[in-house]
């Protein structure tokens, strides 16, 4: 984020969910990580470099770490309350020059699919972004055959922007959701 700001100490903020407790990323989770980042039906609509060892998955964590502390992103570990166990992530990052848009990006444990935890997590960080953040516009960028994802954003009143393409991934169709389509 934008330097000109005074720097706090850490932009980073724990959220507390009906069923979830979004926290900081620690050294711990490299193993869901790892898994999040390399199984290949998580990874099967997102093109993004693997972590399947240990020590990639720990420079991956200490990366996102170093952007939280730079602020220049946010990025929570999703767990369900009263247990410690990663099972997912959610973040924004990729802000627009005046701070106005980010991007949300997020990975679930396949096991954990299908519960209304993406869900729970997506509404959740698009309240910090818009209230917290005061962010204008939230964009999320997600492969044009899956369908579980486009279900996720619809659900939540992102809508396809028709005239912006993915640079880097000519398979993905941009949605966003602006803070006036919410509040």
């Amino acid at each position: 984020m934008n330097n000109s700001k005074k720097k706090k100490e850490s932009n980073f903020q724990e959220i507390h969910a009906e069923r979830l407790l979004l926290r900081r990323l620690e050294v711990s989770d490299w193993e869901m990580i790892s898994y999040l980042r390399s199984d290949k039906e998580v990874n099967e609509f997102v093109k993004r470099p693997s972590a399947a060892t240990k020590d990639e998955a720990l420079k991956f964590i200490a990366r996102i770490n170093r952007g939280i502390e730079d602020q220049k992103l946010y990025y929570w570990a999703i767990t369900e309350k009263d247990k410690d166990h990663m099972i997912g992530s959610i973040c924004l990052w990729n802000f627009s020059e005046d701070e106005k848009v980010a991007e949300v990006g997020y990975d679930l444990s396949l096991k954990c699919q299908g519960k209304g935890i993406m869900n729970e997590s997506l509404q959740s960080i698009l309240t910090f972004g818009f209230n917290e953040l005061n962010l204008d516009t939230i964009e999320a960028y997600t492969h044009i055959r899956n369908e579980s994802s486009k279900k996720l954003l619809e659900r939540n009143m992102f809508t396809i922007v028709l005239d912006k393409k993915d640079e880097y991934n000519e398979d993905n169709i941009v949605y966003e959701v602006k803070k006036t389509d919410l509040y």
